[in-house]
């Protein structure tokens, strides 16, 4: 007599899928891959997430929600733009190389170039890395409001540049970086503060 069929884990299947498509990227990972990975044939594949990009972005949905190297709440429950924006780079340094995970930002490095035919998974991360721009941008702009950023400084502006020392951080952690290197970048951009909003 046969046995029963083996139980499907999908919350184990979908981190373990998250955990490729952060290593591989998008295009680099196919559905055989993922297959391999999650130890289901195709058809269970499809039936249980329906396609590749519903999968994906349930993926990055778990990395946002367990791994995210940005926090908006933290962000915002700091007493100051300035102790905001050092908090959140120092947090996000240090989520980079996590020993556990494949190092840097998923958001940051699994689709940002590819073919056609994948423009709305590139169009989605880049509606992502904007929206923490402009949560940088709405917190300076509290700061402002607050009166510890001076009213001249330009929130998008000095958003754009932070998130992209963010940006850099993840492709400098996928290079190799160790966590001493990122923190140096951080202690540089954290120097450029006072500069960058006229104080």
């Amino acid at each position: 007599m046969a046995g029963r069929p083996r139980e499907f884990d999908r919350t184990k299947a979908l981190h373990d899928a998250m955990l490729l498509f952060w290593e591989r990227g998008y295009e680099g990972t196919s559905v055989g891959d993922l297959s391999e990975a999650l130890d289901i044939g195709k058809p269970s594949l499809y039936a249980a997430f329906g396609n590749k990009e519903n999968l994906f972005l349930e993926a990055l949905q778990l990395y946002e929600d367990r791994y995210g190297c940005f926090s908006p709440d933290a962000l915002n429950e700091a007493p100051t733009a300035r102790i905001a924006f050092a908090e959140t780079l120092r947090r996000n340094a240090e989520s980079q190389l996590n020993p556990d995970t494949p190092p840097g930002c998923f958001i940051v490095l699994a689709a940002t170039v590819g073919t056609p035919q994948n423009a709305e998974v590139r169009a989605h991360l880049t509606r992502r890395r904007q929206a923490t721009r402009d949560h940088l941008a709405a917190r300076l702009a509290r700061g402002i409001a607050d009166g510890d950023v001076p009213a001249s400084a330009d929130p998008q502006a000095i958003a754009t540049f932070y998130a992209t020392v963010i940006n850099g951080l993840a492709i400098e952690a996928r290079d190799g970086a160790q966590q001493a290197d990122l923190d140096r970048i951080v202690t540089g951009a954290l120097a450029a503060w006072d500069s960058l909003v006229g104080a």
